[in-house]
């Protein structure tokens, strides 16, 4: 059997026509394919290889760690030097409230974990989301997300979970002493990159402080520079409960995490003990990887180009196709007529060379998500490619 074949046989698939793109390395902003051919890669792994693929820094902080030891012990037990380095870094970056690091192997869980913490601490069942909102495909995850296409095949799921429309003033009315959380997105990435009004978002954490109601921000896509800091809270004049990092936040590693008040946290570790546990969360060679990125991140002041960068994506993709154009930083999205179009377009930026995608809740765009390293050379080949595909698709 082919290596195709074998694929399709043994790894468990999601879809009835995946990508396939069989790959044999990646370097910078470009893949290369088994047969050789080099892609541009416009969506860096769904925004989680920031800094490009294959740096150098990174490898070289998970090889050294790889010859020290890897697992040794469930998270939270022994003294892991890769964990206090990572959490204690990352913490220096965070608000003062946000100085405890709860250390998961997913974005997925790393919610999971801050649904748990804000019902142990308020003692209350209820959450609360938005439309279109993505935190997920777990169970407790995919209770608090905001499209009912992709929930109604796993019912029943979690009870008392509720959904407003961003920017909808009814939210304030609900939200009372029978709720533990709101959990938002700064972007939400899947509905094509929604962005919230910032004023709606201040009333809503000023109405969850009066109410004791714990405020999560998941910033799992738009951490790690995605937005032109290294939080999208930054850009924020009020700071959330809890923090939920991700994709980006291991180098390309799978890790993640959610952060909260060392008080908060205490509320994990009795009645019951061990009230939230996990095996390889916070692995040693993940927070490695993870410390070398943030480092890399910071020291190549890659956030001080984010912006200026996607303000040249907008600039040079303009088209009677494009009905609209939805951006944040390096998180852009382009909507079409349909999906079918969309599809067409994808499928043609991968005939010339180009990796893109669509998103979940809004198939009829298209997702443009580079590594925050992409240069401005760079950034106008894509978009030469992406006109090119989009004259040629329709």
């Amino acid at each position: 059997m082919s290596n195709r074949s074998l694929f399709l046989t043994h790894v468990a698939q999601t879809s009835p026509a995946p990508m396939a793109l069989a790959i044999k390395s990646a370097s910078g902003i470009y893949i290369t394919d088994e047969q050789d051919k080099k892609y541009l890669d416009l969506i860096s792994g769904i925004a989680v290889s920031n800094l490009g693929h294959g740096n150098k820094n990174v490898i070289a902080a998970i090889q050294k760690q790889a010859n020290k030891h890897m697992h040794v012990m469930v998270y939270g037990e022994f003294i892991q030097s890769p964990q206090v380095s990572l959490a204690t870094k990352l913490c220096s970056y965070l608000p003062k409230n946000l100085q405890s690091v709860y250390f998961t192997n997913s974005g997925a869980e790393a919610v999971e974990g801050a649904l748990k913490l804000a019902k142990r601490v308020t003692g209350r069942s209820r959450v609360v989301s938005f439309t279109n909102a993505y935190h997920g495909s777990t169970h407790g995850a995919l209770s608090i997300g905001g499209s009912e296409f992709f929930k109604n095949a796993f019912r029943p799921l979690l009870p008392e979970c509720y959904h407003f429309n961003y920017n909808d003033g009814q939210i304030f009315d609900f939200l009372d002493g029978q709720v533990a959380a709101v959990i938002f997105e700064y972007v939400q990435a899947e509905a094509g990159n929604l962005i919230p009004d910032p004023n709606f978002l201040f009333q809503l954490a000023a109405r969850c402080k009066e109410e004791g109601i714990l405020l999560i921000a998941d910033e799992i896509q738009t951490g790690m520079g995605r937005t032109g800091s290294l939080f999208a809270l930054e850009q924020h004049d009020f700071t959330p409960d809890i923090l939920l990092v991700g994709k980006a936040f291991g180098g390309g590693m799978p890790l993640a995490a959610f952060i909260s008040s060392y008080d908060y946290m205490q509320a994990l570790t009795s009645q019951p003990v061990l009230g939230h546990i996990t095996t390889f969360g916070g692995h040693p060679v993940c927070c490695a990887a993870a410390e070398a990125a943030l480092d890399d991140l910071i020291a190549l002041e890659l956030l001080a180009s984010v912006t200026e960068k996607g303000e040249l994506f907008k600039f040079r993709l303009k088209h009677r196709a494009i009905k609209k154009l939805n951006a944040k930083g390096l998180m852009v999205a382009l909507h079409f007529e349909s999906f079918e179009i969309n599809k067409k377009i994808i499928d043609k930026c991968l005939n010339l060379g180009m990796i893109t995608d669509w998103f979940l809740y809004a198939p009829q765009a298209l997702r443009i998500a580079p590594p925050l390293s992409i240069t401005t050379n760079e950034i106008n080949q894509a978009c030469d490619l992406l006109l090119q595909a989009i004259d040629e698709s329709i």
